[in-house]
């Protein structure tokens, strides 16, 4: 049996749930706040960041997108990373979910009040001095996350909205947002949908535009029967190539400003986002989740699959996010 601590209200919570639901592996959800565990699953997890997963042999590891590497491993027909190049596709649409449409649900509960206030009550699990803490944490989080002034907060919205349009589109077309079968994609994206979107009052009123999609995230997605197959990388979905479009111009610039953040030792950066200047905190993880991609591309692929990658990666904008080639001349630069 699995275990796994964090929060229903937490986007890689629900990513974390919906992907031990596609693993068909035996699971038990339990709440981290009020549990009178948090000192021992932060211990021995090393992390205060949920979700927490206690496996079967007594393991408690963090980081989702390693814990489905994990579970690839135990559940091979239901892996949620293909094979091959596909895999490597994946991962990078993953990354964008993980990394940068977060914040968008970030904007949405905490800038608007009765969304914080909702939110930070169910978080609270009934303690009020909780919940008003984290009323206050929350703009903190906005501003580090440039979404901290009305007109990129709304530009941010924009952005998601086109995401819900491309959502709808495609799940006219196949069953899953890779193609026929769910992936560490769906996993985020449902996430987001579960633990935000479908959550907080007013980014419901945003998401209730898309019938398809409230369909899919309510009843639907969950209906697989371990079959299917994801499209190949050369025959992608429209909306892989939606959110590739997307992302040299909008997670790239503010990867690779948090990547020189890093090396200069700043604590916070300002780079251009939806053409208009951002603050952003300067952060660690993003280095290691683009590393993970790198390792994938070297750890999987044949050398000929790594040069079609690299020139792949070049096409599209994003080679010196996470072309081998590139991160290896910045990690010692």
């Amino acid at each position: 049996m699995y275990i796994f601590y964090g929060s229903p209200q937490s986007l890689f919570t629900r990513k974390l749930q919906n992907a031990l639901t596609f693993y068909g592996a035996p699971f038990e959800f339990r709440r981290k706040r009020g549990s009178n565990m948090e000192q021992e699953i932060e211990f021995r997890s090393g992390t205060h960041q949920i979700p927490v997963l206690n496996t079967p042999e007594g393991w408690m590891i963090a980081d989702t997108t390693p814990m489905m590497s994990l579970l690839d491993a135990r559940y091979p027909l239901r892996r949620q990373f293909p094979p091959g190049v596909e895999g490597v596709l994946v991962h990078i649409i993953e990354e964008y979910f993980d990394e940068w449409i977060p914040r968008v649900m970030v904007h949405y509960r905490w800038n608007y009040p009765e969304s914080a206030k909702v939110a930070s009550e169910q978080i609270g699990n009934g303690d009020e001095e909780a919940a008003r803490k984290i009323r206050e944490w929350g703009p903190k989080a906005c501003r580090a996350t440039g979404t901290g002034t009305p007109e990129l907060g709304r530009a941010a919205e924009e952005e998601y909205v086109q995401l819900l349009e491309a959502m709808e589109v495609q799940l006219r077309k196949t069953p899953y947002l890779m193609g026929s079968r769910p992936t560490a994609v769906d996993c985020a994206v449902l996430g987001g949908l579960h633990g935000h979107m479908l959550n907080d009052p007013d980014p419901l009123k945003v998401v209730r535009g898309f019938p398809g999609v409230v369909d899919w995230a309510t009843s639907r997605a969950e209906a697989w029967d371990g079959s299917g197959e994801v499209a190949p990388m050369l025959e992608m979905t429209g909306f892989a190539r939606h959110v590739l479009n997307e992302m040299p111009h909008t997670y790239r610039p503010v990867l690779l400003a948090n990547s020189d953040a890093l090396r200069q030792g700043k604590k916070f950066f300002v780079v251009e986002t939806y053409g208009i200047e951002a603050s952003y905190l300067t952060r660690p993880y993003p280095e290691r989740s683009r590393s993970m991609i790198v390792q994938r591309i070297e750890d999987t692929l044949t050398s000929a699959e790594q040069k079609e990658m690299d020139s792949w990666l070049e096409r599209i904008g994003l080679a010196d996010c996470f072309s081998p080639s590139f991160f290896h001349v910045e990690a010692v630069s």
